[in-house]
């Protein structure tokens, strides 16, 4: 065997036994590893942490068929759910419908969705422009360079959800904290498991609160309507509702601002853009939340049945993973999908995901992501990034991908 015939076995070798999930080229680009993935749309790989060997599936139109196929589940009690870390017990029982299946599902999403339409969203709109103009005030307040990400980024969602459940703006810290020990790609089992007993005795002393003294928010809303249907509900049934409406309220958005406003930065010719005609901050947002795909890992799924697929049988019980990251880089879908358009503006990129499970909090985001891109750089027109952005630590193998910090200066 020659020598470079050897490096090129060898190279396939440890190709073969690496671990999912892969580390990204660069924020905004696939792991180098999706390109063979891509081109065979169905692949094995083998999970981080559990080594358990699962289906990942890269196409558009196949993740858009697999989202809307009753032959799929997306319960975390199978025993090949794909967690491609080590899951705490927890991670399977306490959870919300998310992972639920059909009219467990529907029943308990239609408690939180009426909080979340798009009218609904709309009544929010001045509010959520006073809190990003606050925390603005804030952010200009303080001496430069400071960490957007924590200051700016983490706080105007979370305060906007705790808002909207009725939770204390004293506790912003403590759910930040727990929702990254929570999705953070960083944590250990004990910390995940620890963060979810944590969070589930503050929400259960929520929810005795709300019991006694009801208010305008989703989870009194939420009690009253369980109580107007007769549909029989536990505390936990809420407080799992409640974690899953927290977490996913605000770690998804603030990763996204600080990732969205990095590549405005990085990219003065869509800044310019934007700056020149505010009626795009619509399309930029579809087109930053394309590129982004924050929740690239974020759509597991086991086959309840065999299952074919481009040629490959997945059989019943087999863990599968939808890429989003590479669906939205489909180039039929997308033409030239690499280059970011701000006026692109396609609505069809699966950022939010597909089907019933659809992200509940699209519309929310979709406001909060425009009033930011709207006020952030007219207000602060000199703003810059005070270290190099390749050099700022991502969150590679996290639930939800993004930064773990964002040094800004001006």
């Amino acid at each position: 065997m020659t020598t470079s015939a050897a490096a090129e076995t060898a190279g396939e070798t440890a190709t073969e036994t690496k671990t999912f999930p892969y580390n990204r080229a660069c924020p905004f680009s696939p792991p180098p590893e999706y390109e063979d993935m891509i081109e065979q749309d169905v692949s094995e790989v083998t999970l981080d942490g559990s080594g358990l060997r699962i289906w990942t599936i890269t196409g558009y139109h196949t993740i858009r068929r697999l989202l809307t196929d009753p032959r799929v589940s997306a319960s975390r009690k199978h025993d090949n759910f794909p967690f491609y870390f080590v899951a705490p017990p927890e991670y399977r029982t306490e959870t919300s419908f998310i992972g639920y299946d059909g009219p467990e599902h529907t029943s308990t999403r239609r408690k939180a969705a009426i909080t979340f339409t798009y009218r609904q969203v709309q009544r929010l709109r001045a509010r959520i422009e006073e809190i990003v103009d606050d925390h603005l005030d804030l952010l200009l307040s303080l001496e430069p360079p400071v960490d957007f990400h924590r200051i700016f980024s983490l706080a105007v969602p979370m305060t906007v959800i705790c808002e909207l459940l009725g939770i204390p703006q004293d506790k912003h810290d403590f759910f930040i904290k727990h929702g990254t020990a929570l999705l953070g790609g960083h944590s250990s089992t004990e910390e995940r498991q620890a963060a979810i007993v944590e969070v589930n005795a503050y929400i259960q002393d929520l929810i005795d609160l709300k019991k006694r003294e009801p208010g305008d928010d989703l989870l009194s809303r939420a009690m009253a309507d369980y109580e107007a249907s007769g549909e029989e509900y536990t505390d936990r049934d809420l407080f799992n509702m409640v974690r899953l409406l927290m977490n996913g309220g605000h770690e998804t958005t603030a990763s996204q601002i600080s990732l969205g406003t990095a590549y405005l930065l990085e990219h003065p010719d869509q800044l310019e853009k934007l700056l020149g005609n505010p009626d795009l901050v619509k399309p930029a947002v579809e087109e930053l939340v394309r590129i982004a795909t924050i929740g690239d890992t974020a759509v597991p799924r086991v086959a309840l049945e065999d299952i074919e697929i481009g040629g490959q049988t997945i059989k019943k019980g087999d863990g599968i993973l939808c890429l989003i990251l590479a669906a939205n880089r489909d180039p039929e879908i997308f033409p030239e999908p690499e280059k970011v358009d701000i006026e692109r503006g396609s609505r069809k990129h699966l950022g939010f995901g597909h089907g019933v499970h659809h992200c509940i909090g699209a519309d929310l985001a979709r406001v909060e992501l425009e009033i930011v891109w709207a006020k952030l750089f007219q207000r602060i027109p000199t703003l810059k990034l005070a270290t190099p952005f390749l050099d700022i630590p991502r969150k590679e193998g996290a639930v939800i991908y993004g930064l773990w910090g964002l040094p800004v200066t001006w």
